[in-house]
């Protein structure tokens, strides 16, 4: 692999995100001539010497097309999440309509693979884990439902113009730099996490760096094209055993409240309803409730039979990485 991506040019979009941003690293650490497309106005994140970033808007054909000349290999890693402001249409307009406006992009200028982003979160709720690709799509919101969008047109346009697309679904991405399993790890830490449910659904987390091998494999091997590839890590624990390890890692009890599910799940109900109208966001949506219920337990097993993908970080020693970075921080 790293004498694959020497002096090769790679273009990453999202470049500004956690992924986008790991994999932008990685991919110039590997020798590539990395392109970081980050949005105008976005994030302030600053690149390492030898990074171009070019600064533009995904959602304009003109930018996309420019962004891929002279590209070998596009990673489009970026994603609109909940967002109040724009709602669907901003999240259908990154995930569906960049999407096209690249993969026409790099047929006109003859890219050599084109990798799309997806997420696990496309399977909805695994009734019995654990899932595959083959699980049936089964999204439960916005977010999801326009990833499904963009992975299926991904993969339609990529045949109908003859571009090489892969998708990669990630499971619950984490690791240094990342701060959204704050919302765990903070109240575990301080005694008052509160578990919403019985706890026994079960979550698959993938710690960045396997995620980003994964990547670079479904932009390396030919047998990557025309597929989708769940990209997780060794374990897909239950909710009660993530807190567990978590309490471990701080030197804490572990958390032993719980609480039904159905009246969180109406006040994020209520919640949303009551902030649409003034564009603010919600301090609690029915996404972050379904975290608690959903059980999303995957085979990454395809993945290692067709790209030799085989993820490396246990759990315990990935949180304890993220952990030690929040102290670090300052964040904890």
């Amino acid at each position: 692999m790293d004498q694959f991506w020497q002096s090769r040019n790679v273009l990453v979009t999202g470049a500004a995100g956690f992924t986008g941003y790991n994999l932008a690293i990685t991919l110039a650490g590997l020798g590539a001539n990395v392109r970081a497309f980050v949005r105008d106005g976005g994030s302030a994140r600053e690149f390492p010497d030898g990074i171009e970033v070019f600064t533009g808007d995904l959602t304009s054909e003109t930018d996309c097309l420019k962004a891929c000349e002279g590209i070998d290999t596009v990673f489009h890693v970026a994603a609109v999440f909940r967002q109040v402001k724009g709602g669907r249409e901003a999240m259908e307009a990154v995930h569906v309509h960049a999407t096209e406006y690249l993969i026409r992009a790099c047929k006109t200028h003859r890219c050599r693979r084109f990798v799309h982003t997806s997420t696990m979160g496309v399977h909805g709720h695994v009734k019995v884990g654990p899932g595959n690709e083959d699980s049936p799509f089964s999204p439960g919101d916005d977010y999801q439902d326009t990833k499904v969008e963009g992975e299926l047109r991904a993969l339609e346009l990529g045949k109908e113009l003859d571009v090489p697309v892969a998708v990669v679904r990630p499971c619950g991405i984490y690791g240094p730099g990342d701060t959204r399993f704050l919302k765990i790890v903070k109240p575990v830490l301080k005694g008052r996490f509160i578990m919403i449910g019985s706890g026994q659904a079960h979550y698959h987390f993938v710690y960045i760096d396997d995620l980003v091998r994964g990547f670079l494999l479904a932009g390396e091997k030919d047998a990557a094209i025309g597929e989708s590839f769940l990209i997780g890590g060794k374990e897909s624990p239950t909710l009660n055993e993530l807190v567990s390890v978590v309490a471990s890692i701080l030197g804490v009890a572990p958390p032993k409240l719980k609480i039904p599910v159905w009246p969180i799940y109406y006040l994020g109900w209520v919640c949303e309803i009551l902030c649409k109208p003034f564009g603010i966001e919600p301090i609690l949506h029915r996404r972050r409730v379904a975290f608690f219920t959903k059980n999303r337990e995957f085979s990454v097993r395809k993945a290692g039979q067709l790209l030799g993908y085989k993820p490396e970080v246990d759990l315990k020693t990935g949180f304890t990485r993220m952990i030690d970075w929040h102290r670090d921080e300052k964040l904890i």
